[in-house]
């Protein structure tokens, strides 16, 4: 597979919630996650494994949620994408009792891939936005 098809996969198979343990298929052993979180860069080792139980984590938060992808750019062995993520409010986040109600996060990533594995990515996301639809949904 191409890195793009890879990184496509990955979001139809393991990032979309639909099957998160296919993660071993896509992802290097240890992948070196740099998180871009209120411009404090955070990096991280995940394994598929370590994947998966996040993908888990965010559904029993937001339920099932859908994942469109906005923009994918492939170059070389590596593949921006940008995406929309909709779920539903159904378990407790960062504290925020569940509501019921719609939680959209933007975000997107670059990711490297090495010997068509997921090898390290960069990842900004959008957690004004999610923290502020938390509070305001509590408000409701």
């Amino acid at each position: 597979m191409t890195p793009e098809q890879i990184v496509r996969t990955f979001f139809e198979e393991v990032r979309s919630g639909h099957n998160p343990d296919y993660a071993i298929n896509l992802m290097a052993e240890q992948v070196i996650a740099h998180q871009m979180i209120s411009e404090e860069d955070v990096t991280v080792i995940r394994t598929p494994h370590d994947y998966a139980d996040h993908v888990r984590e965010m559904i029993e938060a937001y339920g099932t949620f859908s994942v469109d992808i906005q923009e994918m750019l492939a170059h070389g062995n590596k593949v921006y994408v940008r995406w929309k993520q909709v779920g539903t409010h159904v378990g407790e986040v960062d504290g925020y009792s569940p509501t019921g109600l719609p939680v959209i996060e933007i975000a997107s990533a670059v990711y490297r891939i090495e010997e068509e594995k997921i090898k390290e990515y960069w990842i900004q996301i959008d957690r004004s936005g999610i923290q502020k639809q938390l509070e305001r949904n509590k408000l409701r």
